[in-house]
């Protein structure tokens, strides 16, 4: 089966989005199957991966990000020659004028939905704007145009739950066990910055050798509140607690929060390329503070769970769907308060058991069951195509 994903906002510092597209496309691979991912960027190229083939179509900039996007005009001829058996697009924006096609061609059209509209929408209308009817204005032509979306967790599906859909799939993505793993020494260092990294920014506050460590791992964008997790640091020093904290993650808010972190220790280490630092930083801290209240799934809170390390999350979102056991983590109301108080009853668990019940938490989500699961959709899909 060949089995054509389409990704519009996938680059090198995409972070979730870049590792759920290559996580699946090498189950695809490894399963027998023909993966080809198409994806917009400033030249065209075509290129063999790990993951498979990747075919880069020249597109417009989105954006002030440094996006592009897939157009019809260029996209549609290349679809033409590849002759999928299914394809996947990785988002919405591109539904409208693959739909069409693909029903001419008699190729099933499966979305991945990544986001939910209302949750996107929230961070960025004014106080009384008609969220749900806006998003449920658009999701219904998703719902038309899509033979399948696929969400990941009860929380995204619930949109579409909202306005009745059928098409809709729960099939929750998965983490690397192998390179997302709890640290043979809780002693390693926390702060790794690679050869090639620039060296990190830290606040003007002094580091505790035997303080609590706190990560955060998120673009630094509004709809994630980064800023929260430093409150809620200041929070925790407030009240006796020497905590300190180290962000992974780049975003437009980078520098309004490096000020806001003024006078506390807090490190940037910006985006980092290399997952096994990133995985090694995750797995170093005592806690993983998660204030996304957006998250349709929560790639970076399951890999935190991995690597052992225990999570603090909102009420709202996906991110709590993950938690295990006593010990894996906290959920809270995603205030600075709430988030402060959560570590602090995780603390009150001794570490060896916050780790063994982190790490159980993630066993339960590898990449295969994501693999199989999609494949078996797929399958009967084209089944279902073909005969018809």
């Amino acid at each position: 089966m060949r089995i054509v994903q389409l990704a519009n906002f996938y680059t090198p510092a995409s972070g979730g989005l870049r590792t759920c597209v290559d996580e699946i496309g090498r189950g695809y691979l490894a399963a027998g199957h023909d993966r080809v991912l198409v994806v917009p960027g400033l030249t065209d190229a075509d290129e063999p991966t790990a993951a498979g083939r990747r075919i880069t179509v020249r597109g417009p900039r989105f954006g002030s990000a440094g996006y592009h996007v897939l157009t019809a005009r260029r996209t549609r001829p290349l679809l033409e020659r590849l002759r999928p058996d299914v394809i996947e697009c990785s988002d919405k924006l591109s539904v409208r004028w693959l739909a069409p096609w693909a029903r001419r061609a008699g190729v099933p059209l499966v979305l991945f939905s990544h986001e939910r509209i209302d949750a996107i929408l929230r961070s960025r209308v004014p106080p009384g704007f008609p969220l749900n009817t806006a998003a449920d204005v658009a999701n219904r032509r998703l719902v038309a145009r899509a033979h399948r979306i696929v969400v990941t967790s009860g929380f995204a599906r619930d949109e579409f739950a909202r306005i009745g859909a059928r098409n809709v799939h729960r099939i929750p993505l998965g983490v690397d066990l192998d390179t997302f793993r709890p640290l043979d020494t809780v002693a390693a260092p926390l702060r790794l910055v690679g050869r090639d990294e620039p060296a990190p920014e830290t606040g003007s506050g002094t580091a505790d050798s035997a303080a609590v460590r706190l990560v955060m791992v998120s673009r630094l964008s509004r709809e994630k509140r980064p800023g929260r997790a430093i409150d809620a640091l200041r929070l925790l020093r407030d009240n006796g607690i020497p905590a300190e904290l180290t962000i992974v993650g780049d975003g437009p808010l980078r520098e309004r929060l490096r000020q806001f972190a003024a006078g506390l220790p807090v490190t940037f280490l910006g985006h980092l390329a290399d997952r096994n630092t990133v995985a090694t930083t995750i797995a170093a801290a005592d806690i993983a503070v998660c204030p996304s209240p957006a998250e349709t799934f929560g790639l970076a809170v399951l890999e935190a769970l991995a690597c052992g390390t225990p999570v603090v999350v909102p009420q709202d979102g996906a991110a709590r769907e993950l938690l295990g056991g006593p010990g894996s983590g906290r959920d809270c109301d995603g205030t600075p308060e709430g988030l402060a108080a959560a570590v602090r009853a995780l603390l009150a668990i001794p570490a060896p058991e916050r780790r063994r019940a982190a790490r159980r938490a993630a066993e339960r989500f590898p990449w295969s069951t994501t693999v199989d699961a999609l494949l078996s959709l797929y399958t009967e899909h084209t089944t279902i195509t073909r005969s018809a």
